[in-house]
């Protein structure tokens, strides 16, 4: 076989290797480039083991929100059934609170929700850090005007104690009453919280700061795209 034989044999069998070396990057590859969100909160090395590329690798137990029994602006007792297979953004407010802050955190709250109105895989949830005084009866009245729709945007009151144990010691923000010259004060962060699935925390995103708000977006959508990876292998 002479040298141009020889040439055009080795540009056939290129031509004919290049789009199969292509997709095995693609698949093998740019599969291990997929980077999911953090996870947030304690976390500890379980004693169960899964595999990766033939490797045993540790399981990881992360930090679960605990289950909760609040009641939303339509007088329904709501908890983590209501919100089984839904990915979660948190905030907190309070009636009285009519700041700016306050004010900009339930308009962000709302731009969102309309946002993923129509996708039944994202819900919202504002905790009110006044449940004396925001009773049902208050947080309804309130909902009306945002317009906040339960079931899809659920504004929740219930218990002090297990409200800021929800908010304290499951969400990991900041939220106290302080006494200042008689006066009681609400201290918190104002912080939006995305939960996934599983209801672990995936994010805090500032909820005055519209460059976090861009970011929580972003990170929703991602997430989506995560537990969706994550249901299609079977995990």
């Amino acid at each position: 076989m002479n040298a141009a034989s020889i040439k055009k044999v080795l540009i056939l069998v290129t031509i004919l290797a290049v789009p199969g070396f292509l997709y095995y990057l693609l698949q093998d590859k740019g599969k291990n480039r997929y980077r999911p969100l953090a996870i947030f909160g304690p976390k500890a090395v379980a004693s169960t083991f899964h595999s990766v590329r033939g490797k045993n690798i540790p399981d990881t137990i992360y930090h679960v929100v605990d289950d909760f029994k609040l009641i939303n602006q339509a007088g329904d007792s709501v908890s983590w059934k209501n919100y089984d297979r839904k990915v979660v953004i948190v905030s907190l407010f309070y009636t009285t609170g009519n700041t700016h802050a306050v004010t900009f955190a339930n308009k962000a709250m709302r731009a969102f929700d309309a946002t993923f109105d129509h996708n039944k895989s994202v819900n919202f949830i504002s905790l009110s850090i006044d449940p004396v005084k925001d009773n049902p009866a208050v947080i309804s009245a309130f909902a009306k005007t945002l317009p906040a729709k339960a079931g899809k945007w659920d504004m929740l009151t219930g218990d002090s104690t297990h409200i800021y144990n929800l908010i304290n010691k499951g969400l990991f923000i900041d939220a106290h009453q302080d006494l200042t010259g008689g006066e009681k004060k609400f201290i918190y962060s104002n912080m939006f919280v995305l939960l996934d699935m599983k209801h672990r925390i995936r994010g805090y995103y500032e909820a005055t700061s519209q460059e976090a708000l861009s970011k929580l977006d972003d990170e929703i959508k991602v997430l989506m795209a995560e537990e969706l990876r994550n249901t299609n292998d079977g995990r």
